[in-house]
């Protein structure tokens, strides 16, 4: 469910989020849902062999990760909603390594269950909701404000596992910078020390 397509030199599909792209070099990457099966907790420690029916393998899913997992500075995430525990587990492992991790989502979907909403604020990340009758509907997170991950996929075990989702990640940075600039905005139009049920000023 993983391809990779990239503009300029060739760059394996097990390029290195943290590599240093070249000036000229736009890296691209599609991803497919719905994976097979979650990925293995144990990897390749696992005993189950055969038994196991979880991914040891590469998978979109852990693809995905691995962009998460590359931020070293800053993770801004806007998101419809977060109950799939291996995405909020990589959030809340980036901010105890020291990154800002910063969330939007929906105040609705946040009150369902399964929302990882609580759990992400107890570990000491700051999330804004949008207050709304409408929906926070976005679906993208900017890491190092070098990588933009977006797409049709919610952050759910059920996207993962039983939805035709798409993610698109790239380090365009003319999409970087659209992104980022749109994180920055809601996040200011959220803040709840001036932000008003329901309205968006900016």
């Amino acid at each position: 469910h993983t391809h990779t397509h990239n503009m300029g030199q060739c760059l394996s599909e097990n390029r290195a989020y943290t590599e240093a792209p070249q000036q000229a070099q736009i890296y691209n990457e599609v991803l497919f849902f719905p994976d097979r099966a979650l990925p293995c907790r144990y990897g390749g420690a696992c005993r189950r062999g055969n038994s196991c029916q979880y991914a040891h393998g590469e998978t979109s899913l852990t693809r995905f990760l691995s962009c998460l997992n590359s931020a070293r500075k800053s993770l801004d995430v806007c998101v419809f909603t977060i109950t799939c525990n291996e995405i909020s587990d990589a959030l809340v492992a980036a901010k105890n390594r020291g990154v800002l991790v910063r969330v939007i989502s929906d105040d609705e979907q946040s009150k369902s269950t399964g929302s990882d909403i609580a759990t992400l604020r107890q570990s000491g990340i700051e999330v804004r909701m949008d207050n709304s009758p409408y929906h926070m509907h976005n679906k993208f997170a900017v890491v190092d404000n070098r990588f933009v991950v977006n797409g049709s996929f919610n952050w759910t075990r059920g996207a993962v596992l039983n939805n035709r989702e798409n993610v698109v990640i790239t380090d365009a940075q003319v999409v970087c910078q659209s992104f980022a600039q749109e994180f920055a905005r809601l996040w200011t139009a959220y803040d709840p020390k001036t932000h008003r049920n329901g309205e968006l000023y900016i």
